[in-house]
């Protein structure tokens, strides 16, 4: 064969989740218990796309995933890139995966697809849709029109950018939304369409194997900054406020705030889950003009979960807090951008 004309190589990586659960008694439950090579038996189809390799990497339910285990996969990622792979397909739990695939997003650099997909119906049930997900992550992962793109997931035949991607329902199949973005394309039939491409997001690298700990904190009605006070005391090296519409706080949470930003970098987003948090708007106590004035960063368009990912991946990567703000800044700004 010509290089023109070579099967690409795709690399499938399991780390557990629904996709891969089962069981054989119905009343326990499903549990993780299929491996990579396990999944991909069960889609014989596979064998016309690419030359499918594996890798059993963990075995976990999707919420006992941590920044720590992804920064793992990032490293055997580009070593496996390295190695010559065309893409790479993570199969993993539904619950994180619009945190784990923004991790791969900042910490896996080059133009090498990189796709996770999972399932929302296990394979006991009698329409299970892991094997069309993965069948359909693959055919994403090997196509040429999906390189330089970033992280992707793929499920229900559409691609989302990682960067924009959420889960939106507890058990339709149709959950991975994109919010202010929508999908990038389809699968339908053999053919991968990409009607948008993003514009390339800023990366922070691989980083040690040591994340530190961000908490994430969502602003409730009345909420006096009981919570935000403890978390200077909590061990924690960065915050994430979830804060009302375009970025507000309870007046009451703002002097926990301030003291708390002098302990650390504290990033304030908006709960909705959609739109950028505003600059400058509004000037009463808690408003995102007074947060900022107060040394609190700005969000942009980072939901509150992606901001924490980005800001816990910054502080593993930069020597001090202020370079770990320059960072997630860099990140936020090259998204807002899109």
């Amino acid at each position: 064969m010509t290089e023109t004309t070579r099967r690409a190589r795709v690399l499938v990586v399991s780390l557990g989740g629904t996709i891969a659960s089962t069981s054989t008694d119905a009343h326990q439950g499903v549990v993780p218990q299929l491996g990579a090579r396990e999944l991909i038996a069960a889609v014989p189809q596979l064998s016309e796309v690419a030359d499918v390799e594996t890798l059993a990497f963990l075995q976990l339910p999707s919420c006992d995933l941590t920044l720590a285990d992804v920064v793992a996969l990032a490293r055997r990622i580009d070593q496996a890139v390295a190695a010559g792979v065309d893409g790479v397909v993570v199969t993993q739990g539904t619950d994180t995966i619009e945190e784990t695939s923004f991790a791969l997003d900042l910490l896996v650099e080059g133009a090498t697809p990189v796709v996770v997909t999972g399932a929302m119906r296990n394979p006991t049930v009698a329409s299970p849709d892991g094997p069309g997900n993965l069948l359909a992550a693959v055919r994403v992962a090997a196509s040429t029109a999906a390189r330089g793109l970033g992280c992707l997931v793929v499920l229900n035949d559409e691609v989302h950018a990682a960067r924009f991607v959420r889960k939106s329902h507890s058990s339709s199949l149709a959950t991975f939304q994109s919010p202010g973005a929508g999908a990038l394309g389809r699968v339908s039939e053999e053919n991968v369409r990409i009607a948008l491409r993003c514009p390339p997001l800023a990366h922070v690298g691989l980083v040690g194997e040591v994340v530190p700990d961000v908490a994430l904190l969502s602003c409730v009605l009345g909420d006096d900054g009981r919570l935000a006070g403890a978390l200077g005391r909590s061990g924690y090296r960065g915050a994430v406020i979830d804060g009302f519409g375009g970025g507000h706080v309870p007046s009451s949470m703002v002097p926990a705030l301030e003291e708390l930003r002098r302990a650390m970098p504290v990033v304030f987003c908006s709960r909705t889950g959609s739109g950028e948090v505003l600059a400058h708007t509004y000037g009463f106590a808690g408003s995102e003009m007074d947060l900022l004035a107060r040394g609190l960063v700005a969000g942009g368009a980072l939901d509150g979960r992606k901001a924490r990912v980005a800001l816990a991946l910054a502080l593993a990567r930069a020597h001090d807090d202020e370079s770990a703000i320059d960072l997630f800044c860099a990140v936020r700004d090259s998204l807002s951008s899109n």
